[in-house]
């Protein structure tokens, strides 16, 4: 399908405040307008309002009401004129978006910001300042714009964004046309430019931010008796890698693991881009600190790669490490850690399937600056990794057809689950083989069965920290 034939559906008529009411131009010219009133008064009296809070959470509330109030207060003005000419006022519905429109081009994305606040939305997909494919959790895609009014704007706000959200001000524009960062709401944005035709915006909102294994039990991720053995593994202090393709739920099941770990522990989190939020969750983790990587600056000095994290990490008295994505020469010191007293670390590496992820490791190895070989890689993955949890995705139908741009010549429509497919623990390595028991593998539908029996030792130590595998059950087919 041509997807430059795909005419937009327009905006949401349901969800939060931003889309309880068709955003029609009108208002949304309405807003920007607003907008612009509301800059020219931060310019010429700043004293009514302390900047645009960045990302202190309570400097950017103190500014939101702050300039919530202003255009309140120029809605109000506007309403009195219009009733001295004999006119109705703006409905009240329409004072209110457009209050939160331009609090969401001042503080936010702008009409993006119309999805991120909507729990409903899982990926956002911007290909140019028209249109936006939306990816919704019951895994219907529409498409929806214009978001923009042009690709000047869209990229104006995107690097709006990267001043004022992450640990450091991130560069957008032709020198650096790539940006990876996370949102307030701890979504994840990727944005590229100047190497694509338009702007491109890759926004993949993290639904389930704050969740157990239990929760994911409900949600069929995983069986119950998988998700006692994992959480007794996290109680001991396994190492664990997570494994699966792009968007199979890889960070999301690496937060109900996180979840078991006992708040008196220390935690360092290390990532290339703010995802995890490990160290917002101060109930369960209040002894948590998240390590951020960080490009050159415009001299090309100052940058911090994810390896000098890794390391750094090292002398911080941190109980475990949790490194969000393997993605290159961090893979050594990791390991490195991992074997060297930081036990129940865990990361998370992209693969096809659980056997896959020792050749991936092997890979990123070989071209750091410390060119392992491949026998002495498997030697320190082999030290160093004792579970691997591999992640996959199946489709399935709807219960009944609909109809739409992607609709699949009229059959059913189907809806992405994701699920446990593989536990592998590591026994040791022989040369060039890291020797492994899959102790779960995939059933009839995909989801993860008892397979191989866990090592004596394992089961031992699984035993003391509340799991008995002598006594698990095989798990039903969903």
């Amino acid at each position: 399908m041509n997807f430059a034939e795909i005419e937009p559906a327009g905006w949401p008529a349901v969800g939060p405040p931003l889309a309880r009411a068709q955003l029609d131009k009108a208002l949304v010219d309405k807003a920007r307008s607003l907008r612009a009133s509301v800059a020219e008064l931060l310019a010429t009296a700043p004293e009514r309002v302390d900047g645009l809070g960045g990302a202190n959470p309570a400097a950017a509330q103190t500014s939101r009401t702050a300039v919530r109030d202003l255009v309140l207060d120029l809605l109000d003005r506007e309403s009195v004129a219009l009733m001295a000419r004999g006119r109705d006022p703006l409905p009240a519905l329409d004072e209110r978006m457009l209050v939160e429109l331009v609090l969401a081009m001042l503080f936010g994305l702008g009409l993006l910001q119309v999805f991120i606040d909507d729990d409903s939305v899982e990926n956002i997909d911007v290909n140019g300042a028209e249109m936006a494919f939306v990816t919704f959790a019951n895994g219907e895609k529409l498409c929806y714009g214009p978001i923009a009014e042009s690709d000047d704007e869209l990229v104006a706000m995107v690097r709006s964004a990267a001043a004022r959200f992450g640990l450091s001000e991130r560069r957008f524009d032709a020198a650096q046309p790539e940006l990876d960062l996370r949102l307030p709401d701890g979504s994840r944005l990727s944005a590229v430019m100047a190497v694509t035709a338009r702007p491109v915006i890759d926004i993949r909102r993290h639904r389930l931010s704050d969740h157990s294994l239990d929760d994911l039990v409900g949600l069929e991720t995983l069986d119950e008796d998988l998700a006692r053995m994992l959480a007794a593994a996290v109680r001991a202090k396994r190492n664990i890698l997570i494994s699966g393709a792009m968007n199979s739920g890889k960070t999301t099941l690496l937060r109900a693991l996180a979840a078991e770990i006992s708040p008196e522990e220390r935690i360092v989190t290390i990532e290339q881009a703010l995802e995890l939020g490990l160290d917002r969750q101060v109930d369960r983790h209040p002894d948590a600190v998240a390590m951020e990587s960080r490009l050159a600056n415009t001299e090309g000095v100052g940058a911090i790669g994810m390896a000098q994290l890794v390391r750094r990490s090292l002398r911080m008295n941190a109980s475990r490490v949790i490194v969000g994505e393997v993605l290159g020469d961090e893979v050594v010191p990791m390991l490195n850690a991992m074997s060297q007293g930081r036990s129940g670390s865990m990361a998370t590496i992209h693969a096809d399937d659980s056997a896959g992820v020792f050749r991936r490791l092997a890979a990123y190895a070989i071209q750091a600056p410390e060119r392992l070989p491949l026998e002495a890689t498997n030697l320190l993955i082999a030290g160093a990794i004792h579970l691997v949890v591999h992640l996959d995705t199946v489709e399935r139908p709807f219960a009944k057809a609909t109809t739409g741009p992607f609709d699949r010549g009229g059959h059913d429509r189907y809806r992405l689950t994701r699920h446990v497919a593989s536990v592998r623990e590591v026994v040791g390595a022989d040369g060039p083989l890291i020797v492994t028991n899959e102790v779960w593998k995939p059933g009839p539908d995909g989801c993860a069965v008892p397979a191989a029996p866990l090592r004596d030792a394992t089961a031992a130590l699984l035993r003391v920290h509340g799991y008995d595998p002598s006594v698990r059950e095989p798990i039903g087919v969903w």
